[in-house]
């Protein structure tokens, strides 16, 4: 079968070598054995089955269990049996165990239920998968898609022609699709596409994260400016505020126009001179812990918009280079 599968190939690949020169052969492959594994239904189907097949080897092995006691039975008592009772006997373990061969050539024989039923299970998704490799192949293009897990031997497959991902999301998405809404459906798709032109170019996905560490790069950007506009905003509006107090202090006579040194607060009328002084100063320390706050927090900033740009720029060389690499 496997010379048959080689020479099959060799005969192909002969036929197209001169489209080859002007378009190149196109080859796809699917591994069936993965896809059943990643199918639920299937999963779940298989898993009913091995039960039913751990329930039938439990009962031959109670089966083996009794034709041994039986044995032994005889064994030990065949000195007090006469011959008719001693021929009837073995006749009696040779029926439970010709009984205990037909069970296994029933459950387990070539023709037997586990086979039967693992046929029965596996034929309409063998059906539908083949259904499906059909249309990818018409619409991608391809000239040959083999099967992996077959008689076909496969030395070496590069998973970028690997399909069966592909199979299992068209699977997955008939299943799916019957429970959503329109709009639910129509989004999905939308995703899908994506997901199969990434399958199709592993390119596209380094190019698309390169994109978003950009963007993520320019938000932060963004926000920082935001942030440095509005604590300059609170700065000004601090400022004025300020002013307007200082104001307000010589209208009223708190802070003489001439008589009172630039910066001196003259005290209220029952207050001492050292208590406007604490407070004046304590309005100082606070300004300048604010002072301090803002500069911290635009370096801090700042450090962190120069970190994502890095980033983004490491990321952005790397699928340049990973693009460069494909292509050799």
């Amino acid at each position: 079968m496997k010379k048959y599968f080689a020479i099959t190939i060799i005969a192909l690949a002969t036929v197209f070598q001169s489209n080859a020169q002007s378009r190149g052969v196109k080859i796809g492959y699917i591994d069936m054995e993965y896809i059943l594994q990643n199918v639920p239904d299937y999963t779940e189907a298989k898993s009913q089955l091995e039960q039913k097949a751990q329930k039938w080897k439990q009962d031959i092995e109670a089966k083996k269990v009794e034709i041994a006691k039986l044995k032994d039975a005889l064994k030990t008592e065949r000195a007090l049996l006469t011959k008719e009772l001693i021929d009837e006997r073995d006749e009696e373990i040779k029926f439970q165990e010709d009984e205990l061969l037909a069970f296994q050539q029933k459950r387990f024989g070539p023709d037997g239920d586990l086979i039967t039923q693992k046929s029965v299970l596996v034929k309409p998704i063998q059906d539908q998968v083949f259904t499906i490799v059909q249309d990818i192949a018409e619409a991608k293009k391809f000239d040959f898609v083999f099967d992996k897990s077959s008689d076909l031997t496969m030395l070496f497959a590069a998973k970028r022609y690997d399909i069966s991902d592909q199979v299992i999301r068209q699977i997955t998405r008939a299943e799916n699709r019957e429970q959503r809404s329109k709009k639910e459906v129509k989004a999905q798709e939308a995703k899908e596409a994506l997901e199969d032109a990434v399958s199709d170019n592993p390119n596209l996905e380094a190019r698309k994260k390169a994109l978003d560490d950009k963007k993520k790069a320019r938000e932060a950007l963004v926000a920082e400016r935001k942030a440095a506009a509005e604590a300059k905003k609170a700065e000004k509006e601090a400022k004025r505020q300020e002013l307007l107090d200082a104001k307000n202090g010589k209208k009223t006579g708190t802070v003489p126009a001439k008589d009172t040194p630039e910066g001196e607060v003259t005290p209220p009328s029952g207050e001492s001179k050292t208590t406007t002084d604490s407070t004046a100063v304590d309005a100082k320390a606070a300004k300048a812990a604010a002072r301090a706050q803002l500069l911290e927090d635009r370096k801090k900033a700042l450090e962190d918009r120069k970190q994502k740009a890095l980033e983004a720029r490491e990321a952005a060389k790397k699928a340049k280079e990973d693009k460069k690499n494909k292509t050799e």
